[in-house]
């Protein structure tokens, strides 16, 4: 086995596709593949979303859009941050779509989508300032919900009230899209003519709890195996700072997989599965390595970090973090890890 191995299950994304799409029906679902698909790989999720009938690819930056055009000539790609200097040329060439967020900003010749901050307080205009500018190819209207994962509706019922209501200022042929993941699988009434879906098509819950509970497969798992045990007798410690003494003889195995490839320095404590068995993180964390402790485990067995049971919610509710980062750390260039795809 090599030191990191990652497997992306495309049969897990067609499923959470169909899932959602299903969930937005009759709006059509747009597949958010920034960041390299949330550490997935944003070819292949594009070409899956696509054959599963995605509307559009969604992505962060300029570069991200143009590097997707090549191998999909045909879909929208959308751009959703800012055009950074230089940037106008390349979106025109990859005929990119772009999310507008300040009029001083807008490009010329490219469709828009104009970006109102209904509530995010992040990019985008004030509603009473969004009006079509003269002579400019307006194709959308957008705004992003700030809180549609959490518990208490209220503040996210304010914002799609808010874009609700812009709905009677502008054409009806322009298209409105509201929806995050979890506003997919929680607001029906936000779907509009749109969702962007980005967390959700992973499998990995936009609620942070079990995406099973929302009938959605985590797509990534990670894998490496055990490349040394140490047997510890009382008061004998493992990793950096001594942060784990042992309390009685005690085996630890040796993962050859740390922060540089992802595993996060903070996920002392979370568990992965050695040889079948949950097994807990101790010690202090290294670029390179990590120490578990181990039960009658032997050199040589398989480590599941995510996968088989082992959630990226969990990991993040260690961290204190979203699942969102987990795999968006996760280091996929092969001098440190293999990545392989199965489509079952």
């Amino acid at each position: 086995m090599r030191r990191s191995e990652i497997t992306v299950d495309l049969g897990a994304l067609r499923r959470n596709i169909r899932r959602l799409r299903e969930a937005a029906a009759p709006a059509e679902l747009w597949a958010v593949v920034k960041a390299d698909a949330y550490g997935h790989g944003s070819f292949e999720v594009a070409r899956v979303a696509l054959e599963e009938g995605a509307g559009a690819l969604c992505v962060a930056t300029v570069q991200e859009g143009a590097a997707l055009r090549e191998p999909f000539p045909e879909p929208r790609i959308l751009v959703m941050g800012p055009l950074a200097s230089g940037d106008e040329g390349l979106a025109r060439t990859a005929s990119l779509e772009i999310a507008l967020s300040s009029f001083d900003q807008a490009p010329q010749g490219l469709p828009l989508h104009l970006k109102v901050d209904t509530g995010m307080g992040r990019y985008g205009m004030a509603p009473a300032e969004v009006a079509v500018p003269a002579g400019a190819i307006v194709v959308g209207v957008m705004s992003h919900l700030a809180t549609a994962d959490e518990p208490d509706e209220t503040f996210a019922r304010r914002q799609l009230d808010a874009f609700s209501a812009l709905r009677q200022r502008f054409p009806r042929e322009l298209l409105f899209h509201l929806a995050n993941s979890a506003a997919t699988l929680r607001f029906p009434e936000a779907s509009f003519g749109a969702v962007r879906c980005g967390v959700a098509l992973y499998g990995l819950s936009p609620f942070g709890d079990d995406p099973g509970r929302h009938e959605l497969e985590p797509v990534l798992s990670w894998r490496s195996y055990l490349a040394q045990i140490k047997e510890l007798e009382p008061g004998e410690s493992t990793g950096y700072g001594r942060r784990f003494l042992a309390e009685r003889p005690t085996r630890v195995g040796l993962v050859p997989v740390g922060y540089g490839d992802g595993f996060r320095r903070g996920l002392t404590g979370t568990e992965v599965v050695v040889a079948g068995n949950r097994r807990r993180v101790v010690g202090t964390i290294s670029m390179d390595s990590f120490a578990v402790e181990l039960g009658d485990e032997q050199e040589g067995d398989a480590v599941t970090i995510l996968g088989d049971g082992v959630l990226a919610e969990e990991h993040a509710r260690v961290l204190g973090t979203i699942n969102y980062e987990v795999t968006c750390a996760i280091r996929r260039e092969p001098e440190r890890a293999s990545v392989k795809y199965v489509d079952g």
